[in-house]
């Protein structure tokens, strides 16, 4: 019995694990993920969209994934401006002239696909 509810348990937490996660963002950001993500190249795994606080206003780095260095992640502010790419080949660190690792201030996950396994 104990073994039943187990498996239930794992059986629930991979199927919620599976959904996207869109909290409160910008309606711009929203119609960019809602919009775009499918014609965007994204990995098996790790793609997501993420805010965080980069000299002093909302930005949004749209991650595509783990499955190659030389992809690049936009970051948009909250108007759904364009403010530069993080890596690439390049493997850029700054955005408006500042190392975004070590200006930004993580806020929280906008979205997620783990669907892709």
């Amino acid at each position: 019995m104990k073994i039943t509810k187990l498996l239930i348990f794992i059986s629930l937490f991979l199927l919620t694990a599976c959904e996207k996660i869109e909290h409160d963002a910008p309606d711009c950001i929203k119609d960019l993920i809602k919009n775009n993500i499918g014609v965007l190249t994204l990995c098996e795994t790790g793609a997501s969209v993420t805010q965080y606080l980069f000299q002093g206003q909302d930005v949004f780095v749209f991650d595509p994934g783990n499955c190659g260095a030389d992809m690049a992640a936009p970051v948009y502010n909250d108007e759904c401006v364009v403010l530069g790419d993080l890596g690439g080949i390049r493997g850029n660190l700054f955005i408006n002239g500042e190392r975004f690792d070590q200006g930004a201030i993580y806020i929280k996950p906008i979205w997620t696909d783990n669907s892709k396994k």
